[in-house]
């Protein structure tokens, strides 16, 4: 596959789109809470059905793509403005109809998440230069201008609809981007490639089925998500109720996670794909020291410092291992591949908000803070047993000069 300027182009516009979507959404879930007149109980119930309508949806995704095309990123990006744009209409009708639009809106999700990182392994893989971590970072970098965006059309007064409106529109020009960049939809299964993958080197030790490999990257990537997702869930709650900061400075919180993460991810960007292993301990080091930090942290600064270091290593993670993971399996199942992480890693995504409340709940939220940091710690424990010395053989054999 040559990848053509406007191709290479595609993953960035994709994923600017998704999180320009994940951002309208974050900052609308007050007001979605208020349109449909659900307690704070309701809204987490109904938004359990995000994950419900999301992880049958990744597998179904992986085997799609590999069998229809990456085309279907564009489509599958514009069903997720669709969807969103139905929740915003459709909220007032209280709790089974905001459930049921929640789960059509973590279906379209899904299915996108598990498009665009395939479309990212594919491109990355072709143009021999990273480029999943560099569209990780874009996601970041809009969540947090999409989300002020939102809270500021809020504040004057806009409709809900007006920034998924926006979303949608934004989608539909990407779906057309996307869709003219890869060309006519064509049978993946069936279209040959100059690059030919090296056999799977990244194996969990005692394996050799490339099935373990999957098993093994996914589970490093749940604690990897479930980290970053307790501090993005938690942050504000944690400045607020331990170090008594107003709620206009508790926001500070995961906007300076996100912000830290979105910049690390534009910082290591362009770091060799043979140092990936060394990349991912170093960032479960600093992400379980940061959290360590953060439990103990005596004021403000010092607890926002401490979660600026836990944001550096956990952006790392995620995004180095799907690299990792993508060079490896061959072409023809690079979409089943990352569905099969995405799901596994993605439990950890739901996991870790529950997992802080539960853990509070017996031993505060320094304590959970503490359990947190427990989460990266096995990471780095398990990292060495998982990702082998050598398993970028096959970028540096296809590495442009």
């Amino acid at each position: 596959m040559q990848t053509s300027p406007a191709s290479t182009r595609s993953p960035f516009l994709g994923f600017a789109t998704f999180g320009a979507f994940w951002g309208v959404w974050g900052a609308a879930i007050p007001r979605i809470r208020e349109q449909a007149g659900v307690t704070d109980a309701e809204l987490g119930v109904a938004l359990l059905f995000v994950g419900a309508g999301a992880l049958p949806a990744m597998l179904l995704a992986g085997r799609a793509v590999d069998r229809w095309g990456l085309w279907l990123t564009g489509p599958l990006l514009l069903s997720l403005g669709l969807a969103g744009t139905v929740v915003a209409l459709t909220a007032g009708g209280g709790l089974l109809t905001l459930s049921a639009g929640l789960a059509l809106m973590g279906a379209t999700s899904g299915a996108a998440d598990v498009a665009l990182n395939s479309l990212a392994g594919r491109v990355e893989q072709a143009a021999a230069r990273p480029v999943i971590t560099p569209v990780h970072a874009t996601f970041s970098a809009v969540v947090v201008i999409a989300s002020l965006g939102t809270g500021a059309l809020g504040a004057v007064g806009a409709p809900l609809l007006l920034p998924f409106g926006l979303v949608l529109l934004t989608a539909a020009v990407t779906c057309g981007a996307i869709v003219r960049s890869l060309g006519a939809p064509t049978r993946t299964e069936t279209t040959p490639t100059p690059f030919s993958p090296a056999p799977p080197t990244l194996l969990a030790r005692g394996s050799g089925t490339p099935y373990a490999l999957l098993v093994g990257v996914g589970a490093l990537g749940a604690l990897a998500f479930a980290s970053e997702n307790a501090h993005q869930s938690w942050s504000a709650v944690y400045l607020e109720d331990e170090l008594a900061a107003p709620s206009s400075l508790s926001a500070l919180g995961p906007a300076v996670f996100a912000a830290v993460v979105a910049t690390t991810r534009f910082a290591v960007a362009r770091l060799d794909p043979r140092h990936a292993r060394a990349l991912v301990l170093t960032g479960a080091v600093a992400a379980t020291t940061g959290a360590v930090l953060l439990s103990q942290a005596p004021t403000l600064p010092t607890a926002l410092a401490a979660l600026a270091l836990a944001a550096a290593g956990t952006a790392v993670l995620f995004p180095t291992l799907l690299g990792v993971a993508s060079r490896t399996v061959p072409e023809h199942r690079r979409a089943r591949a990352t569905a099969t992480i995405t799901v596994i890693a993605y439990v950890g995504f739901l996991a870790g908000p529950a997992y802080v409340g539960l853990t509070s709940e017996a031993v505060g939220l320094r304590g959970a803070m503490i359990a947190v940091a427990a989460l990266t710690a096995v990471m780095a424990a398990l990292t060495p047993l998982v990702l082998r010395t050598g398993h970028c053989a096959s970028v540096t054999s296809t590495r442009k000069p």
